[in-house]
């Protein structure tokens, strides 16, 4: 594909991303001083293209426009092009994204954004084909559009980008007084409920985004209220996904939205933070129903994440692309006749049947594969198997399906690892491994926190990605947030206390590095880049805001440690979005998570004693139970000591809860029924 092309500069860099771009005929930069510094002596406008290796819109683009020698040449012309990875350089993409969502009302990948050389923007929108249609302004007409713009009416330029950044400081700036009520609770919930859709689950329209945040705020509702409808919501839309189309029944692992209300179509690159994040919310809807469903679908992605997205040292990586052969789904989706060539008349009939494959297909012609509306009981008796005859059959179909599948040619792997979404992954999996006690997944977490502790934490620092050997970036907000959650969970998980040292040094760089002693934290270290603001997210996206994160983990952590003081500044952090979460809190769940853990105070169980098979047993109880605002160690803390003399006996367990300690309890069955609350 590259024979006989010329690289540009992108040839330097590690991002796959940026790679996938190197050897187009337009001139790109990568984001830097020598992009703007040329800008501001040639006197040209920049264009910024940021999207991320595995988008099919970006593609689309790139094979329309950046491909194109006329586009080429238009942008070589009469601008300064860069090219930005959103996964690699998050800090910029989110203030463009808002640039754009102001600018147009929406937002989205590949976003386009039209600069002056002092990086004010003046220009904004997403994808955008080479020639206009449909009533979307195309490449071809655009460029030189602005071009003239630029250089004929530069007030009028230097005003729009004056007033768009004084909007971003203005929004960046806000402040919040006052305490989160619990009616901002009840508020979310009854906001989420009203966008719930009864008949397919999940909220709202088409597209719909998994969004695990939500579901595990309806599990902690439900915990703190006993509210059934906000248990069943979450089982609906759980249930729902994983029969959809969204899943990946073949491999495992769920894709990053469906384009229809149902889950039936999916756009099928596979993210690792959906991933990591489903397996929670999957994980916690086993602990409270017991469902066995729930806990092979976590299985069922740990596995496609180890066998898929797996470094050989044990990070993760980012993303798995929607198209091969330049087709999205091309990988995932079957004709009739194939299902039939793999596995035979009589097995291929039953899992047609069940998987509702036709010959007409349900996607261009071909077949996603999907459990909506399967009886399952009506096909075991139609061909006089029992269900578990069914299953087992289905079973061993689907891993004939896979050896088949292994034998095309697969998407493009995103093989960078970022530091925030591995501490997503490694959250999900110590807290399956617990949940299940299964070693080989806590295994999974221990290896990945072993590789982010050997290349991406320096000097007390986190790096936001590693590649290839190189390890770049100052770390986000969400790096240390989410490694936090990590290393919480796998102390919570396996009792180590290394993991909570580690957790304490992440909380400590936290506050050095992000911390606004207005409340709350800064998205980018007070040593990163100085863009055209530094904002201070609170508002959920795909995944929960790192404000969200932190509050909630550090709450977690000031329990384990008694940290008084720490637990003032979650308050101050909670406080400082009081406007937003009083007033909309449907787009803040996470951090009314925080705030909902605030609210319970929760329990701290202490377990200590030289029995180990009894002080196994409380922790197990501990893990086992969905105790969403409890924390527990084998350890005896600092903070315990003076209350604590008491000579170690087999087993001793303190439950501390509203700044007070119960009387030690060191009878196993008597500990076992404080814990469950029953």
């Amino acid at each position: 594909m590259t024979k006989g092309k010329k690289a540009n500069r992108l040839i330097q860099e590690k991002s796959p991303y940026l790679l996938q771009h190197a050897y187009n005929p337009v001139d790109w930069y990568p984001w830097g001083n020598e992009a703007f510094e040329k800008a501001k002596s040639e006197n040209k406008p920049v264009f910024v293209s940021i999207g991320y290796s595995t988008c099919h819109w970006c593609h689309v683009m790139e094979r329309e426009s950046f491909e194109d020698p006329e586009v080429a040449e238009l942008l070589n012309q009469y601008f300064v092009a860069i090219k930005v990875d959103r996964e690699e350089r998050p800090d910029i993409d989110s203030v463009y994204m808002t640039v754009c969502q102001m600018m147009t009302g929406q937002g989205g990948w590949p976003l386009t954004v039209f600069l002056t050389p002092d990086k004010k923007p003046f220009y904004a929108g997403t994808y955008f084909p080479k020639n206009s249609q449909y009533g979307r302004p195309g490449m071809m007409d655009i460029l030189p559009q602005l071009h003239r713009a630029y250089h004929q009416d530069p007030d009028r330029i230097a005003d729009i980008g004056s007033r768009l950044v004084e909007a971003l400081k203005e929004e960046a700036g806000r402040k919040s007084e006052g305490d989160v009520t619990e009616e901002a609770v009840h508020k979310g919930f009854e906001q989420l409920a009203g966008k719930f859709d009864s008949l397919y689950g999940g909220f709202g329209e088409a597209p719909k985004f998994p969004s695990p945040h939500q579901l595990l705020f309806l599990f902690r509702y439900y915990h703190m209220t006993g509210e059934e409808s906000a248990l069943k919501m979450a089982e609906k839309t759980l249930d729902s996904m994983a029969a959809g189309g969204i899943y990946d029944h073949i491999g495992g692992g769920f894709s990053r939205y469906s384009t229809d209300g149902m889950w039936l179509v999916p756009h099928f690159e596979k993210m690792l933070y959906d991933n990591a994040l489903l397996m929670y919310a999957y994980t916690e809807a086993y602990q409270i129903t017991k469902n066995e469903r729930y806990r092979r679908i976590v299985l069922e992605i740990a596995d496609f994440v180890a066998r898929e997205m797996t470094h050989p040292e044990g990070g993760f990586y980012s993303a798995i692309d929607a198209d091969s052969e330049g087709e999205e789904g091309k990988f995932y989706v079957w004709s009739k006749e194939e299902i039939m060539d793999v596995l035979g008349e009589e097995t291929g009939t039953i899992f047609s049947e069940l998987y509702h494959v036709t010959d007409q297909g349900n996607f261009e012609g071909k077949n996603i594969l999907h459990l909506l509306q399967t009886d399952l009981e009506t096909i075991a008796a139609n061909h006089e198997l029992s269900i578990e005859e069914l299953e087992n059959l289905m079973s061993k179909a689907k891993q004939f399906l896979f050896q088949a599948r292994e034998k095309r040619v697969k998407p493009h792997v995103d093989d960078k690892v970022l530091t925030s979404w591995n501490g997503l992954m490694i959250a999900a999996l110590a807290k399956a491994g617990s949940v299940f006690d299964d070693p080989g997944l806590l295994s999974q977490a221990r290896k990945a926190m072993a590789f982010l502790e050997k290349y991406v934490w320096k000097e007390k620092r986190l790096m936001a990605r590693f590649r290839e050997g190189e390890a770049k970036y100052r770390g986000y907000l969400d790096d240390y947030a989410f490694l936090l959650w990590g290393t919480l969970e796998l102390f919570l998980a396996e009792d180590d206390l290394h993991m909570l040292s580690f957790a304490i040094e992440l909380k400590n760089a936290l506050f050095e590095r992000f911390w606004d002693e207005n409340g709350g934290f800064f998205f980018t270290d007070r040593d990163g880049e100085e863009l055209l603001v530094r904002e201070k997210p609170g508002y959920d996206g795909a995944y929960p805001s790192g404000n969200s994160v932190a509050a909630y983990q550090l709450w977690r952590l000031a329990k384990l440690t008694g940290d008084i003081e720490l637990m003032k500044r979650v308050e101050m952090c909670v406080r400082s979005f009081s406007k937003e979460l009083n007033a909309f809190p449907v787009s803040m769940l996470y951090m009314l998570e925080a705030a909902m853990a605030l609210f319970a105070q929760g329990r701290e169980v202490i377990v200590i004693g030289s029995n180990g098979s009894e002080k196994r047993a409380v922790l197990w109880r501990c893990r086992e139970e969905f105790l969403p605002f409890d924390v527990w160690s084998g350890h005896r803390p600092e903070w315990l000591e003076g209350a604590a003399k008491q000579k170690e006996t087999d087993l001793l367990v303190f439950i501390c809860e509203n700044q007070a300690c119960k009387m030690p309890m060191e009878d196993l069955s008597t500990a076992l029924k404080a814990i469950s609350r029953s």
